[in-house]
């Protein structure tokens, strides 16, 4: 009897470390989803500028 209890203490310490371990990643795929949509609409906002550089064919860069 002992054993099992010592397997689920186990189980269930192990269970918390992975929800801790899941809680963290899901904190940040919602900060790098933000981060991603800002990005996004930053390179939409300098497209319609027209600001954003256009790569022609085998034009070379201005730093040849």
């Amino acid at each position: 009897m002992d054993h099992i209890e010592e397997k689920i203490a186990h189980l269930e310490r192990t269970v918390d470390d992975l929800s801790t371990i899941v809680a963290t990643q899901q904190s940040e795929i919602d900060r790098l989803t933000r981060h991603v949509a800002m990005l996004m609409r930053r390179e939409a906002e300098r497209d319609a500028d027209g600001t954003g550089g256009v790569v022609v064919g085998d034009e070379r860069p201005p730093h040849y």
